[in-house]
């Protein structure tokens, strides 16, 4: 079995879909002769944690964990306290002057991002371990995309093939706007980005609108390889068919934040039964904004229909979409938001449960519950339409289960195949430049 060294900065306890890609790509390579080694931080600075994912890791799977430091220690020194997440800062108001400065710090200085002084010690112990091991690939993760440095620097080293898998886009990356970056930042950024554009074997990313914009600037081709579902992950007694009950269960899971405004869904909703009680219930799972909260808290008809459960574990959403009428899903309003597919959402197509979306209906996760079948998504301005909608699915039959065809492409097994045959492929592809002339 070939061994294949994975450097990712998120792994489980931290919770996400960027951990959940990871770790079913783990779950499953070893079906398809790949043995996964995972390289990651040993303290790593993330906020949301899900301690139930730990036992999702498979026991063949080798984990090596090294220390990591990052800058945002001293800012915790100087306030004395935990610092806010760069995203909760910049939702702020009115940020404090430390955390303005903690801001253009992790713009100007901090390239590409706060991990980049784990680059240099990573790459000098990984370069050891490759020569004790017998690793026939190295894939990196990002962001952050300073894991992309050190699959470069490693593969200067040990000249092993290198895949650099992209969650989200790097010098086109929307949150970079929100940075304050100086023109040299920005170009230190494309000059990075370029480097590994050139010197990866093989460029993978989650969405066509990402793939298309990167083979743009790569001028090369970029592999497709999106999120998906894993069915071991649904309960037993799971049942795809929407429950029939007089109460319409609408559920929401993930976050909210300034970047995904459920708030015209929330107009509709009241617009629809809003003369009524006890016929609808909205719950959020997750970490919601506070300017959301604010809005909920200013109405009373919305404080009686709302339900907010705060952060759950992934094994407890579950609990959630069995009691779903419908899974509301709230896509993002941003320059990248063509190409944005939330990793819930392929989790939301296993459940059976009609998908109602708020985004753009010409972007990628629209076209996936298009063909799946999986429901709709309105653009945020079409109340008109979403309110029909709502108005129909209270009256809705539970509908037919849906053909397993089109979901197979999103499972988990399948998706981690192509990415097997990627490596394979690359691996060979390497052997036959380094054969000897004859």
């Amino acid at each position: 079995m070939k061994r294949v060294l994975i450097i990712t900065y998120y792994w489980p306890p931290s919770a996400g879909s960027g951990v959940q890609r990871w770790l079913k790509f783990t779950k499953f390579l070893p079906e398809f002769g790949w043995q996964p080694v995972v390289f990651t931080p040993e303290n790593p600075d993330f906020g949301l944690s899900d301690s139930t994912l730990e036992k999702e890791v498979a026991p063949t799977t080798e984990v090596l964990k090294f220390p990591i430091w990052e800058p945002y220690q001293l800012f915790r020194l100087a306030k004395g306290k935990k610092l806010k997440d760069t995203g909760v800062i910049l939702g702020q108001k009115n940020p404090s002057m430390l955390d303005r400065l903690a801001v253009w710090m992790r713009g100007n200085l901090l390239i590409p991002d706060p991990r980049v002084f784990w680059v240099k010690p990573s790459v000098k112990f990984l370069a050891d371990i490759c020569g004790q091991n017998n690793f026939s690939a190295i894939i990196t993760t990002g962001p952050p995309h300073s894991m992309h440095l050190i699959g470069r620097n490693l593969k200067r080293k040990t000249g092993l093939p290198w895949l650099a898998d992209f969650r989200d886009p790097w010098s086109e990356w929307e949150f970079l706007d929100t940075l304050k970056l100086t023109s040299g930042a920005r170009n230190k950024h494309r000059q990075l980005e370029a480097s590994v554009f050139r010197e990866a074997d093989v460029l993978s990313t989650i969405s066509p609108t990402f793939a298309a914009e990167m083979g743009e600037l790569a001028d090369r081709n970029i592999q497709l390889i999106t999120n998906g579902f894993d069915p071991d992950d649904l309960p037993a007694d799971f049942q795809q068919h929407r429950p029939e009950t007089a109460l319409l269960e609408i559920v929401y899971t993930g976050v909210i934040d300034s970047i995904r405004n459920p708030l015209p869904f929330l107009h509709a909703l009241k617009a629809v039964f809003g003369k009524e009680q006890g016929i609808v219930r909205l719950t959020f799972v997750g970490k919601v904004s506070s300017q959301v909260l604010a809005a909920i808290k200013k109405d009373d008809w919305l404080e009686r229909h709302v339900v907010l459960t705060g952060y759950l574990s992934h094994s407890e959403v579950f609990a959630h979409y069995k009691k779903a009428n419908a899974l509301l899903l709230i896509l993002t309003q941003t320059k990248n938001a063509k190409g944005n597919i939330p990793g819930k959402l392929f989790e939301y197509m296993a459940t059976g449960r009609p998908i109602i979306g708020l985004g753009d209906p010409g972007g990628d996760a629209a076209a996936i519950i298009r063909k799946a079948g999986a429901g709709i998504v309105f653009a945020h301005e079409d109340l008109e339409g979403l309110s029909r909608h709502l108005s129909a699915l209270r009256y809705q039959n539970p509908p037919e289960k849906r053909s397993g065809a089109k979901l197979e492409l999103f499972h988990r097994r399948n998706l981690t195949e192509t990415l097997a045959k990627l490596l394979e492929k690359m691996v060979r592809s390497k052997a036959a430049v380094h054969l000897p002339d004859r």
